[in-house]
């Protein structure tokens, strides 16, 4: 019999679906799975309704569904149209109902519904490769050229604030456990995940809470705000900074503003309130700007109500929320596939987590693609926000240096 490493290490090392999942105190490690149900416009409500409905295991752990909603389906479910974009025909959002979970934490704890769950198969692939050579989808020009359109949107009062998304591209399998320890030794962030499935691999270093619900507490952290770092800078330089720049406050105040706003959408009069406001987090190369905000929620709102309201995310698209998806949307020709999307755990008792998916590798039929988007706001310049993209997608990038 295996002992728990060794377990482990014969589960990394098969081709086995798994899920990681960042946690408070380390990491959970959800596999064996039971179901894996795709979503699409059609069946997510009834599938959000089924979560909650489903018998009972016996151990509340694994009382839940783990997965992702694609961007696309985020904006069918809202009825913002998406036109017809190029796409690598990805599934639109995927969740599996796991029989075993392991906690890595100081120790190592393993609860599992099946008796012989360490007998593993192994069926490694070993067909893994990838290069540091990266295409763009949107070079500077384009990019130029968007931004100028988008500017002249925001003085017309179209939108306020929009967000460009740029996809770095390159022909690779990667191994996504080897990628996904290495990208947490040197930028771990609270809402870091893996996704291995035998078709596709997603691995993330997220920052972004979207919405953490207990009970009837749910919680928002929009970021909105983000310095390259430096030497000699700290969270000190940062906050001061953030502050004293015009453009990087008003973009927050506006995605802030916008949150409260979707939260108030189905929570109780009086309770939404920022509960942390205007913070610094540090990650490996950048500094981001971050506000927390609380509500309690309404009696009789379903988790499709709360997931109608908040997603997809508004600071990674913009404000108002639905007349930017409309011009984003239009203009953007590529799928966005997962990014912007939402990835995170549904619990039977109606508990939920959701991030924003950003900071994060795609590897799907033989590509990896990652994605990264900048704030345009009347104060923007398109050399700087193209830079910004590249300085999201770097931790990722240098990955494929190694």
């Amino acid at each position: 019999m295996l002992n728990n490493k060794e377990y482990i290490q014969r589960l990394y090392q098969s081709g086995k679906p798994l899920i990681i999942y960042k946690t408070e105190k380390g990491f959970n490690i959800y596999t064996d799975f039971k179901e894996k149900i795709v979503i699409n416009k059609h069946k997510l409500k009834a599938f959000l309704n089924y979560t909650t409905k489903r018998k009972q295991s016996k151990y509340k752990d694994l009382n839940c569904y783990v997965g992702f909603f694609g961007y696309k389906l985020l904006c069918e479910n809202i009825k913002v149209y998406v036109p017809k974009q190029k796409t690598n025909n990805l599934y639109p959002g995927v969740f599996y109902r796991p029989q075993t979970i392991i906690k890595l934490e100081k120790n190592i704890k393993i609860k599992s519904l099946l008796k012989n769950y360490k007998e593993i198969r192994n069926n490694k692939v070993n067909n893994f490769f990838y290069k540091n050579n990266f295409s763009v989808n949107v070079n500077l020009q384009q990019y130029s050229k968007l931004f100028n359109k988008f500017s002249k949107k925001i003085k017309e009062g179209k939108t306020y604030q929009i967000k460009i998304c740029q996809t770095y591209r390159n022909k690779s399998n990667v191994n996504a456990v080897d990628f996904f320890w290495k990208l947490m030794k040197i930028n771990e962030s609270p809402e870091s995940f893996l996704i291995r499935d035998k078709d596709y691999s997603i691995i993330s270093c997220s920052p972004e809470t979207l919405i953490n619900k207990k009970n009837n507490s749910i919680i928002t952290k929009p970021i909105a705000g983000t310095l390259r770092k430096r030497k000699n800078m700290n969270k000190k330089y940062a906050l001061n900074f953030f502050k004293k720049n015009e453009k990087e406050s008003k973009e927050h105040n506006m995605i802030v503003d916008m949150e409260r706003n979707d939260l108030s959408k189905i929570c109780l009069t009086g309770t939404v309130k920022i509960s942390k406001l205007k913070q610094v987090e540090e990650f490996r190369d950048l500094y981001h700007f971050i506000t927390t905000i609380k509500g309690e929620v309404k009696p009789n709102i379903s988790n499709h109500d709360i997931i109608s309201a908040l997603m997809p995310g508004g600071s990674v698209i913009g404000c108002p929320k639905i007349s930017t998806l409309n011009l984003l949307n239009e203009s953007e020709k590529f799928e966005r596939n997962i990014y912007t999307g939402s990835f995170g755990i549904i619990h039977s008792n109606g508990n939920m987590r959701f991030n924003v998916i950003i900071r994060s590798i795609l590897s799907y039929n033989n590509i990896s693609e990652i994605s990264a988007a900048s704030g345009i706001i009347l104060g923007s310049t398109a050399k700087k926000e193209y830079a910004e993209n590249f300085i999201k997608a770097k931790s990722l990038l240098d990955l494929f240096k190694s």
